[in-house]
């Protein structure tokens, strides 16, 4: 009984480890990046993002390339030069921003869907963010796409 039971764990652990290889956020380094239909330079430009430190999930990897899904589902091939570790966030709809990291302190703004959030740092339930003019704290929920580690 032992055996199948290491033996099943042998064979089970390298692919979630795999799978969660490709779980994780990156930004965009530069203010113009393009995205192609293949992991190459010799595929065509599909689109071209023009939105720096947009975060973005990384859903497949071959060679230099990352194949990406942003927020609204559209996806493609980044060179990873054009690519860094995430601290940014998008909101997927309508937030709060709060002075301290409870429901009960003064709210600072209204952030609309789609405001890129740059992130200070995550606690348990809340994030320190900084957006364009504004500083303050959101709710971790599921309204936000992005890296909040």
């Amino acid at each position: 009984m032992r055996k199948y039971l290491i033996l099943s764990l042998l064979i089970f652990l390298p692919i979630t480890s795999i799978a969660q290889e490709n779980n994780y956020f990156l930004m965009l380094k530069n203010k113009k990046v393009n995205v192609r239909y293949g992991p190459s330079f010799d595929y065509p430009i599909k689109f071209v993002y023009k939105k720096i430190e947009l975060p973005l999930k990384v859903i497949d990897k071959k060679e230099n390339f990352r194949r990406v899904i942003d927020h609204k589902k559209n996806s493609g091939w980044i060179h990873i030069s054009q690519l860094k570790s995430s601290h940014s966030l998008i909101t997927t709809s309508e937030k709060i921003l709060f002075t301290n990291p409870t429901k009960y302190s003064k709210p600072l703004a209204k952030l609309d869907q789609g405001r890129l959030l740059k992130v200070i740092k995550c606690e348990t339930k809340w994030c320190n963010i900084r957006t364009d003019d504004y500083s303050g704290w959101i709710l971790k929920d599921s309204n936000l796409w992005g890296s909040m580690n």
